[in-house]
């Protein structure tokens, strides 16, 4: 099963399972038509669906680009840069086919909103690309909230052997929808940045509240950093060009937040690999890739950023 949705080369299915047996029933074939008709093949799963598909392609796993989504995806933010657009941009020139499993039952309702609009954000970063990005979703262990939002950001739907295009698909309706507003602790260390000459101070500020936040040396440097990328972009794309830093531990995370009055408008910013001719432009993707999760909440009247590093 391959359609495209009007004549769209790039092809988008959420397949819908229970259990091994279903799970291996549309995998395994999807993975060896790839294979035989030479194209390259990625699956990106989490641990314990790694494994299961692995072990049942026998010799054939060997061939295929395996990635672990618990580690590479991670911070859902870096999926479609560092796991779907480097296996694709490698590949170009033929057909990709790539199964990606960012959502499952061990998701938290923290990760969750950035889960969904990932899922929404595919379909505008890969328009008019030769890829196929099979999406398994477990119907057994994922609620009807999460089921109906794989329907809303999926063009075409596999269950059971059939193909149906999704009478629900509105990805641009759930980037909106969790678009949510970003409560900032009460106990937060702030820092208001208003000039560039302030920023070296900035980061010292960032990593002492990062060590005392219960980071080691190592991730408060990439605090730091982080820290550092946020403030900065406010300082330069915003007409206020001031940003508010804010740094708090939540018991599992060290949180470091900046607000600003601008608007991002460009809901894929930090999720496209910037061309290597590029001046700039990769703030947000280092934002992406030293985090373990990043929350954004825009509107007109200002933006927040949220990046959460595991304690």
């Amino acid at each position: 099963m391959a359609t495209t949705v009007a004549g769209e080369p790039f092809v988008h299915p959420a397949f819908f399972y229970r259990g091994d047996e279903q799970y291996l029933a549309g995998l395994v074939p999807f993975v060896r038509d790839g294979l035989e008709r030479g194209e390259p093949v990625a699956a990106a799963l989490p641990t314990g669906r790694l494994d299961v598909l692995r072990d049942a392609l026998a010799d054939d796993a060997a061939a295929v680009h395996l990635l672990d989504m618990t580690v590479a995806g991670r911070n859902p933010g870096r999926i479609i840069p560092g796991v779907l657009r480097e296996f694709a941009d490698r590949h170009r020139g033929g057909h990709v086919r790539i199964i990606g499993e960012p959502i499952w039952a061990a998701r938290s309702e923290l990760e969750y909103p950035a889960c969904a609009q990932h899922e929404a954000l595919i379909n505008a970063a890969f328009t008019g690309r030769d890829v196929t990005i099979l999406c398994p979703y477990d119907t057994g262990s994922l609620d009807e909230r999460r089921l109906a939002d794989a329907r809303a950001t999926h063009p075409l739907l596999w269950e059971a052997g059939r193909e149906d295009v999704s009478g629900e698909y509105a990805p641009d309706a759930v980037v909106e929808r969790y678009n949510q507003p970003l409560p900032t602790a009460p106990e937060a260390a702030v820092f208001d940045v208003h000039e560039t000459a302030q920023l070296p101070l900035m980061r010292r500020f960032a990593v002492a509240e990062a060590l005392r936040g219960g980071l080691d040396g190592e991730r408060a440097q990439d605090v730091e950093l982080i820290a550092a990328e946020l403030v900065t972009n406010s300082l330069v794309h915003t007409e206020g060009a001031r940003a508010r830093l804010s740094l708090w531990s939540d018991g599992t995370h060290l949180v470091c937040e900046v607000r600003d009055d601008g608007h991002l408008a460009d809901p894929l910013a930090g999720r496209r690999p910037a061309p290597v001719h590029q001046h700039g432009g990769r703030g947000l993707l280092l934002v992406n890739h030293l985090a373990d999760l990043v929350r954004v909440h825009t509107t007109p009247d200002g933006t927040t950023i949220q990046a959460l590093c595991l304690l």
